[in-house]
């Protein structure tokens, strides 16, 4: 860790002990609140270097036109007094950036809270760990999160590292994940995954009442970054016009079904981005609390669906319209002070970062068994699996 008195602009007298992706998360990092588990808001260093196209900008400009979350302000205020940095120093706000050279953004860091289920253990052993992960949860740090992911509450408060997860989990799907103990094995997996050895299953909780007889998905996948979701074209045999996106196949068993809804079984057989959501909005039974892909599905089907369709529609959103303003009355009535508030901070005195969905839930969407050559992993199903 690095200390660092503070510099003009900022609390006289205040010294921030500064981390960086070297320094492990801790037990005492986390509080609990409102169902949440929050990370203690905490002093990070940043650190980038100049790309081609950075290059030339004002270290201002460089970052309020690349990094928006932030006002112009604050990055002119934040150059002024140190905690934006170039190799290493203090550089006056017209300081036009090099290629390569090392910025240095050093920040009051609030990390988005995710739901605070355990991270529990399934198998522990010599070259491999199998957990159970909450929806809500990144798998590993990216973006705004570096403690609140399995990988960093693993080591927190299991001292469980290095880690090395061996396949994905989109952050809001929950379920088993396997985590190699060692780079050797961690790569054993990679090989065996792209030899298409690896067998991957999971369970969906969907709109409507499925088929009875498994249903197979050949449809290409086009994701957009910019909007956040993807896209499902097959191809028109009748047509030239090629199909956008990458080749993409899913097959679907159906186990049970109130008619209303229906738990699924969900084998992808390639891996895109969203692939099961996706095919299942496609077939037209979208998971049924998807808010990304349900809402094109009820804008498509004619008379906003079919009764049964509407029915769980009406009663998820009345259950989540009733948990919202909850919620929301409870974050805005008790934004107790637990940390220190940072004088700069555009977020304080608030534990979440601004723009957080507090409202936003996990995904009926759970991973439930992997298998490969002389081997096999398995999670059990989670309570809305149930029809009962």
């Amino acid at each position: 860790m690095k200390k660092r008195k503070t510099r003009e602009g900022e609390e006289e007298g205040m010294e921030i002990v500064w981390q960086t992706p070297a320094n492990p998360p801790e037990p005492h990092d986390y509080i609990f609140r409102n169902g949440r588990r929050h990370v203690l808001p905490y002093y990070f260093e940043f650190i980038s270097h100049v790309k081609n196209r950075w290059a030339g900008k004002t270290i201002v400009d460089l970052f309020s036109e690349e990094f928006k979350g932030r006002p112009y302000d604050y990055y002119v205020s934040a150059v002024k007094c140190g905690r934006i940095q170039v190799d290493g120093e203090i550089v006056p706000v017209s300081y036009i950036v090099k290629r390569s050279q090392k910025i240095s953004h050093f920040v009051h860091r609030h990390e988005p809270p995710v739901m605070a289920w355990d991270v529990s253990i399934l198998q522990k052993e010599p070259d491999v760990l199998t957990v159970c992960k909450p929806a809500s949860v990144p798998v590993h740090p990216c973006g705004q999160y570096r403690k609140n992911t399995v990988v960093g509450i693993l080591q927190a408060e299991h001292g469980l590292a290095p880690l090395f997860p061996i396949h994905r989990l989109d952050r809001l799907v929950s379920g088993l994940l396997i985590l190699a103990r060692n780079a050797s094995k961690a790569d054993l997996f990679r090989q065996e995954i792209e030899a298409g050895l690896v067998r991957k299953q999971y369970i969906a909780k969907v709109i409507g009442e499925f088929p009875v007889d498994e249903q197979t998905v050949d449809a290409n996948i086009d994701y957009n970054a910019r909007e956040g979701r993807s896209t499902a074209e097959e191809k028109d045999t009748s047509s030239d016009t090629p199909v956008k996106g990458k080749a993409a196949c899913t097959k679907f068993t159906r186990i049970s079904t109130d008619g209303t809804t229906s738990i699924v079984l969900c084998e992808p057989i390639t891996g895109r981005t969203h692939q099961i959501r996706v095919h299942l909005q496609y077939m037209g039974h979208p998971i049924a609390n998807d808010m990304l892909y349900l809402s094109k599905h009820v804008t498509d089907r004619s008379a906003g669906g079919t009764s049964a369709d509407r029915a769980a529609i009406e009663s998820h959103d009345f259950l989540m319209s009733s948990f919202h303003d909850k919620c929301h009355e409870e974050c805005e009535e008790n934004p107790r002070h637990e940390f220190s508030i940072d004088p700069m901070c555009t977020n304080c005195p608030y534990l979440a970062p601004k723009g957080y969905d507090a409202h936003e839930e996990g995904l009926w969407l759970h991973c439930v068994r992997y298998s490969g050559p002389g081997w096999t992993y398995e999670c059990p199903y989670p309570d809305w699996a149930s029809l009962s």
